[in-house]
This record gives C-alpha cells, sequence and structure tokens, in this order.
C-alpha cells in the first residue's frame, strides 16, 4: 500500500471480484488464498483507488453494511457518463438506491448498493459551481420549511 487503501468487507471474496471488475473496471492485483484454495483477501485497483475485499472475520465487528442494515460511507467514482456506469453496476447486480439526476453540486449523478450493500456513486462532472451557490443551496436543503 502507498498512501492509502480501502478495506471493504463483503459477504463472498469471489462473487464480490467479479462484480467490482465486472460493475466499476477493478483489476486484481493480488487474492491470498487457505491453504484449501479458499479466496480470503483479494486487492483490487479501481482506476488507481487500491481496494482490499475480505469476508467478515468470526470474532470481530469487521461487517458489511448489508448484514447491519446500515452504511456509514458512500464511495464517489468520477465517470465520463453516469448512465452508462449505472447501467454497468446494476447489470453486474447492484441494487438502485438513487436513479441518476442532476445534483446542484454540478455532477450528474446516481447511486447503487454493490451486493454487500456498499454504497457508490457516480459523478459526471457538468459544471463548476460557485460556492456561494453551493452555500446557498445547502441553506435551502437544511432550513426549516
Amino acid at each position: 500500500m502507498d498512501t492509502f487503501a480501502l478495506h471493504l468487507v463483503v459477504d463472498d471474496v469471489p462473487r464480490s471480484i467479479s462484480w467490482y471488475q465486472d460493475a466499476l473496471g477493478g483489476a486484481v492485483t493480488r487474492i491470498l488464498r487457505l491453504p484449501d484454495g479458499t479466496v480470503v483477501t483479494a486487492e483490487l485497483d479501481i482506476r488507481g483507488l487500491p481496494i482490499a475485499l475480505a469476508a467478515p472475520v468470526p470474532g470481530t465487528t469487521l461487517a458489511t453494511p448489508k448484514s447491519t442494515m446500515t452504511s456509514v460511507a458512500a464511495y464517489r467514482l468520477a465517470v465520463p457518463d453516469a448512465e452508462a456506469a449505472m447501467a454497468a453496476a446494476l447489470e453486474a447486480g447492484a441494487t438502485l438506491s438513487a436513479p441518476v439526476q442532476d445534483a446542484f453540486w454540478g455532477v450528474r449523478t446516481g447511486e447503487v448498493l454493490d451486493p454487500s450493500g456498499h454504497r457508490w456513486a457516480f459523478d459526471q462532472r457538468l459544471r463548476d459551481v460557485p460556492i456561494a451557490e453551493l452555500e446557498a443551496r445547502l441553506a435551502e436543503l437544511v432550513s426549516p420549511s
């Protein structure tokens, strides 16, 4: 690992490897197996982002978002075409979380949940939005009606 890697706990490492390859264009860089051949950990590169995939470890608090019915993060990928990225993710087995739409912060974006429940957003840049405009829109969102 050079500077940063994302370690995701997944339900099924081999299935997740396939999903990350098919949905996000991930390239496997290393796979670790037990003596019986069981895949324990996989490392992938997704557009320069190193990602490690591993199953939950019994006796620890590591769990998938799907198993806890919650998510503590959303992973955002810059893509040239949000609709195409969403279509690939859904075809690979993702669940739709938010359809593609134009967002006030200047991107066309949509979100999916991968098979283990991790939230992935695909952001297609549309325009630069001035800070004052962003702050005004955020204020509208959080102010009571």
